[in-house]
């Protein structure tokens, strides 16, 4: 009888056990496979995936391993998914100064198809934000951040548009061609170290944060250390956009990144100014980021419950790192059929010498109208080929009434700033 008791007793703690396991926040398997393929939409290396939220529509989601939580940009999209809210609290925004209110909603099915995310907590932002179309070139509505990988080895294949999420312990060896690193996840966040040949300072042994959601290539955070030296020729220019404001710095390039002996050359760098993250950036102990530029010629496997990554060279691993050579900076108007504005234009540029001015509207790009470009397509002719001629028709509105405008036309001959 004793006996019979103790084997109840463990049933019903395995039953306990099993169901405390199966009420763990996560990304899970549908079906009981080795892996499962899901493609991907890509721009400018960027990964966007469409997700279902509590059966909704899918939307579009940017994969970010650069957060620890998912956000959902919109309070009103939000309320019509009927999204419930528990709390409330304050983000400060990407300038340091911003302050972005959100929602938490804490419980939430993220539907991939072949993946679900089960017990996902959502930060929705109160005022909506729709900045990343406009510089993405198309709707993302939210970020999926670290929950994403926290239990299962993920393959990104940038060369083929899809990721590979494996069973969880699957994946134990190394593929052919890959070189492995030791993966340091902090704070829900994943680091490398990597090697870095500067052209105006020390060699640097760098701790840089994998960072999926950044369309940079390399970023250094000058503040981190002394021995992150600027180089004596770089420009002055909009880094990114995130939330909460536009990132400025400046633009370089370091003579060599060698990750694990796989060695990029002439890397363009982004140097961030400093604000009000730059003591905290300090004390991850971090040097800067890896973003898209950079991940995007590669092939990587992130195994954060094995704390490794294993990244080959893709197929334009060794292709040229160019920097845009009109000097606009151009952005999609947001929820809008294809049309680009002038967010800026750099002082000195060719662009600057035809006269164009922000908020001047692109019509067409050598004779084809905007309609029929995509903002990815426009950013890589902009950095395509020096002394290239680029014909552009273009619209200056005259005050804030849309119906006054004029229109000309005018030709930029790219040439390399950086």
């Amino acid at each position: 009888m004793f006996g019979k008791k103790v084997l109840l007793l463990l049933f019903l703690c395995f039953l306990a056990v099993a169901c405390c396991w199966a009420q763990v926040p996560g990304f899970f398997m549908e079906e009981d496979v080795r892996k499962v393929r899901l493609p991907f939409y890509s721009s400018n290396s960027l990964i966007i995936l469409p997700v279902s939220i509590n059966g909704s529509e899918a939307i579009n989601f940017l994969v970010d391993t650069g957060v620890r939580s998912n956000i959902l940009f919109s309070k009103t999209l939000g309320d019509a998914l009927g999204l419930e809210y528990t709390r409330r609290l304050s983000i400060a925004g990407a300038d340091g100064s911003t302050v972005i209110m959100a929602q938490v909603s804490p419980v939430n099915t993220l539907d991939m198809g072949p993946i679900t995310g089960k017990l996902q907590s959502l930060l929705v932002l109160e005022e909506d934000f729709f900045e990343l179309e406009s510089v993405i070139g198309v709707p993302v509505y939210g970020i999926i951040g670290y929950e994403f990988f926290k239990f299962n080895p993920v393959k990104i294949n940038y060369d083929g548009g899809y990721l590979e999420f494996y069973r969880e312990g699957a994946l134990k060896w190394k593929p052919p061609l890959y070189r492995k690193f030791d993966l340091m996840i902090d704070d829900n966040k994943a680091y490398i170290n990597a090697k870095i040949d500067q052209k105006n300072g020390p060699k640097l042994d760098a701790k840089l944060l994998i960072d999926t959601g950044a369309n940079h290539g390399l970023l250094l955070n000058q503040e981190t250390t002394d021995e992150i030296k600027m180089p004596m020729v770089f420009i002055e220019s909009q880094l990114g956009q995130s939330l909460g404001g536009v990132l400025y710095g400046f633009i370089g390039r370091v003579n060599s990144l060698n990750l694990n002996g796989m060695i990029m050359k002439e890397v363009l760098t982004s140097y961030p100014d400093k604000n009000t993250f730059s003591d905290l950036i300090v004390a991850t102990g971090r040097h800067g980021s890896l973003g898209s530029e950079v991940l995007g010629r590669t092939r990587l496997i992130l195994d954060y419950p094995r704390k490794r990554a294993m990244i080959r060279k893709g197929d334009n691993f060794y292709a040229p790192f160019e920097f845009d050579m009109s000097g606009l900076i151009l952005k999609k108007v947001p929820i809008d059929e294809n049309r680009f504005y002038v967010s800026e234009v750099r002082e000195g540029s060719p662009a600057y010498r035809t006269g164009i001015l922000p908020f001047d509207e692109i019509l067409s790009i050598n004779r084809v109208p905007t309609f029929l470009w995509e903002l990815s397509e426009i950013f890589k002719l902009l950095r395509s080929e020096e002394g290239r001629e680029i014909e552009l028709e273009m619209r200056r509105y005259i005050g804030d009434d849309l119906t006054k405008f004029s229109d000309y036309k005018v030709s930029i001959y790219l040439k390399k700033q950086i």
